[in-house]
């Protein structure tokens, strides 16, 4: 039965496809010439003028029909090309439904669960903030992920309509840091570089947030270390900031370096590492900084020796 399959394996099917439209070309060519010679030995040997029989424009219809063939052949290849992406899209998206799902259901399961413990039993005012703190963390898991696909759904349908202020790049990264902190306790985060003075440019703040946020937020998940480290650069240069989050995470390798900020692309889900995360995060950084006429690149020595990312963004005209 595996041999049935491998047979109708699309690559295989695309180049058989090839083969016998070339291999037709080829013997129609061949067998018109020979009829072609037939012919003119023919009408040699019975005396007859060669138009009355033989076209003239004999090499025009056999460019004519190569051409159509490559025409084929042409089509032909877009359409596997066009399927092999919709293939790897849905299996894309498969993997993201399956992990956006556990992202999902395990705070609402744990939501399930301390609801029915304030049910079943009664607690003493102090554990009843416990477990209250404990929902309402879960709470904002289920909303950071339910506005995640939001945006992403707006900034992709260019239907966001927030407004871009002009303000301190510099001091919005600092107040980012102070108001979240509480995020990244267990970590260390260093913010080098131009940060004496201030870097005037065009932001939605909120959105600005989310960026800084996925970015940090990849930085610590993507970790093996102990004491997971961020270092962010600020550096304006040629007309242009550029703003380097360096972690001492998992990295990647360079075959993924174009990958990495695709739609439900995760870096777990190869090798022995398993998949965290929906796989937008990385996709929703980018979207937003090309809302700010910017772009992120990413780099990485290798896996185990942490990544660079850089958010570069025009100066303020």
């Amino acid at each position: 039965m595996k041999q049935v399959k491998w047979l109708f394996h699309p690559i295989l099917m695309f180049i058989f496809s090839l083969t016998a439209l070339m291999v037709s070309l080829f013997l129609y060519i061949y067998w018109y010439i020979e009829i072609s010679s037939g012919l003119r030995s023919a009408v040699t040997r019975m005396n007859i003028e060669p138009e009355q029989v033989l076209a003239a424009d004999t090499w025009v219809v056999i460019l004519v029909l190569s051409i159509l063939i490559g025409v084929i052949m042409l089509g032909i290849l877009v359409i596997f090309v066009f399927s092999q992406k919709t293939m790897q899209l849905y299996r894309m998206q498969n993997n993201f439904i399956n992990n956006f799902t556990h992202e999902l259901k395990t705070p609402v399961t744990s939501l399930q669960l301390y609801l029915q413990t304030f049910s079943r039993y009664a607690l003493s005012r102090s554990d009843q903030l416990k477990y209250i703190q404990y929902m309402l963390a879960d709470v904002g898991r289920l909303t950071e992920n339910i506005n995640r696909i939001l945006n992403l759904a707006k900034l992709e349908t260019r239907s966001y309509m927030g407004e871009l202020v002009v303000c301190d790049l510099v001091g919005l990264v600092k107040r980012f840091l102070e108001e979240n902190k509480h995020l990244f306790e267990n970590c260390t985060i260093h913010l080098t570089g131009a940060v004496s003075a201030p870097i005037y440019h065009r932001i939605n703040e909120y959105l600005f947030g989310t960026l800084l946020l996925n970015l940090l937020t990849n930085a610590v998940k993507y970790n093996d270390a102990e004491t997971p480290e961020v270092e962010i650069v600020v550096e304006p240069k040629n007309n242009k900031t550029f703003l380097r989050f360096r972690d001492n995470g998992i990295g990647f390798d360079k075959t993924e370096m174009k990958k990495i900020f695709g739609k439900f692309y995760q870096i777990g889900r190869s090798e022995n590492m398993s998949a965290k995360g929906s796989g937008l995060g990385l996709h929703l950084v980018q979207q937003i900084a090309r809302l700010h006429k910017g772009k992120v690149l990413a780099e990485s020595p290798g896996r185990g020796r942490g990544s660079t990312f850089t958010l570069i963004l025009p100066a303020l005209a």
